[in-house]
């Protein structure tokens, strides 16, 4: 099984890297980026048997600080990854 967890800020969570991204890209020239936020995403190769609850649970005790966190779990066909 192969899966990709992307782990994002909450709304309302200030994100200094994202400002700093906005920030950068306005120095470049682009005026018309308001608002950035910025994450992570991370690719699971699981062993056979491995469930979306499994990738949950990792998501809960490791993959994210589910305080300021949430994530999205997606099942990916075996050649996506």
């Amino acid at each position: 099984m192969k899966a990709r967890v992307q782990v994002m800020l909450k709304n309302g969570v200030l994100d200094p890297q994202g400002e700093a991204i906005r920030h950068a890209l306005g120095a470049l020239g682009f005026d018309g980026v308001e608002g950035v936020r910025q994450g992570k995403v991370i690719e699971l190769d699981l062993a056979e048997g491995a469930t979306n609850q499994d990738v949950t649970d990792m998501c809960e005790k490791l993959l994210a600080n589910t305080v300021i966190e949430s994530y999205t779990i997606e099942a990916l066909d075996e050649g996506a990854a």
